[in-house]
């Protein structure tokens, strides 16, 4: 990753890369538009950073460096990212699908013994190997449409062993293919059957030896659990993100899914980067997210997928001004749809967000919910030149229509990739 500083004053001459004749939908929160537009524009990249940005009345043919590409009028964006992903799994639950279209529900489905534990064990015996060649696809698909930062969770092991492996596979699938991966621990994802009946002792197993290890071995970049009534109860739940946060992890919460648990409240009081889900969060756990920063991740695919009828509450959200993210949720049972866009569409229909706030969903509050907005998120000088080149005539086309992709580059720190 580039770590260059960059001098205070850089001009286009002086840059590796410049794009010109481009429009940018910068999601600069400082600027008046949604989009943070900034119309002909040139921009250029040096050491893997965005360098420079001037208007194009300004640009001469002296004033540029020997590395230029006319964008032609098409729309930079920041590069997308997806924040909240089981992209890792083995098998795939087809078989639950059916189930489900018989009327029968997520619970009752999870307490037959499928649902998350069905996963687990087709996990649990696959190779590194296998595990990788099944997911590869899966993220394919998602670099397809633009995404260039990809969240990717465990919590399909529920052993030392298993979660390590998990973690391992996450991490190589960055060495694999040209895209930024950021790992999520979620050990706390449901209790593995060898535990039948003793969440308590489970939780002992993530605290006091799965965290350590995973966190001493620099393997994951945040902590999550599943706070639901099939998944962790609260006093669990705190449990592990108080030793997240003792070993310097940051923490991301599975709450308000099914139930009003006030899970999201715990959360955000901890310092929680994001709470996803919250179909069932109250005006509350509204304003403890408002007041802690945290942002609220959106994952329309499960809503759809489950069938669900209870919608986030998007106008509380906007109300206390929390930051919303939306995200795929791609997992072989409740969202196995790895398609970014299409979850910018289903944001705006199932849940009403505007074009804008999809869009920022996946660039600028995507970037907040994984602590990396320093970095990414946004088109501004000093930040890393990760950023899409599509072929559209506004960027509110992105979540409009699906079924081909208008990406004409993705640029990872500079490069097309």
């Amino acid at each position: 990753m580039p770590d260059m500083p960059l001098p205070q004053m850089t001009s286009l001459k002086d840059c590796n890369r410049v794009w010109i004749n481009v429009n940018l939908a910068t999601f600069d929160p400082t600027l008046p538009d949604a989009y943070g537009v900034r119309t002909q524009c040139a921009l250029g990249v040096l050491n893997g950073r965005i360098a420079c940005i001037q208007p194009m009345s300004s640009v001469t043919a002296t004033s540029l460096p020997y590395d230029v590409i006319d964008g032609h009028n098409r729309w930079l964006t920041p590069g997308l990212i997806d924040c909240h992903t089981h992209l890792v799994f083995g098998g795939n639950r087809a078989n639950e699908f059916e189930q489900r279209q018989q009327g029968k529900s997520y619970q009752e489905i999870a307490q037959k013994g499928g649902g998350i534990l069905s996963t687990v064990r087709a996990t649990r015996v696959r190779s590194k190997e296998q595990l990788i060649k099944s997911a590869l696809p899966r993220l394919e698909a998602l670099i397809r449409e633009g995404v260039t930062t990809v969240e990717i969770k465990s919590g399909y092991g529920l052993s030392l062993s298993d979660e390590i492996k998990m973690l391992e596979v996450a991490r190589e699938l960055g060495n694999r293919v040209p895209i930024r991966v950021k790992t999520t621990l979620l050990a706390a994802h449901t209790l593995p059957p060898e535990y039948a009946g003793r969440p308590d002792d489970y939780i002992d197993l993530v605290c006091n030896e799965i965290i350590p290890t995973v966190a001493e071995q620099g393997l994951a970049d945040a902590v999550d659990a599943f706070c639901e009534t099939v998944g962790f109860d609260l006093k669990q739940c705190e449990r592990v993100f108080r030793t997240a946060l003792d070993h310097n992890l940051a923490i991301k919460g599975h709450t308000e899914q099914l139930s009003l648990t006030r899970s999201s409240s715990l959360a955000a009081s901890m310092g929680a980067l994001s709470c996803d889900h919250l179909e069932y969060l109250d005006e509350t756990g509204a304003v403890d997210l408002s007041q802690s920063g945290t942002v609220a991740v959106l994952l329309p695919g499960a809503f759809y997928y489950l069938k669900q009828s209870r919608k986030p509450p998007i106008e509380l959200l906007r109300r206390f001004k929390v930051p919303m993210a939306v995200a795929t949720d791609v997992n072989p049972g409740s969202s196995p749809l790895a398609s970014i866009r299409l979850m910018m569409n289903m944001s705006c229909i199932l849940f009403q967000l505007s074009a804008a706030e999809a869009v920022a969903g996946t660039t600028r509050e995507a970037a907040r919910a994984l602590g990396i907005i320093d970095d990414f998120g946004t088109i501004e000088v000093g930040k890393i030149a990760d950023l899409c080149l599509w072929d559209t005539n506004h960027p509110n086309e992105l979540p409009y229509e699906l079924g081909h992709s208008p990406l004409q580059q993705r640029i990872l720190g500079g490069d097309i990739v």
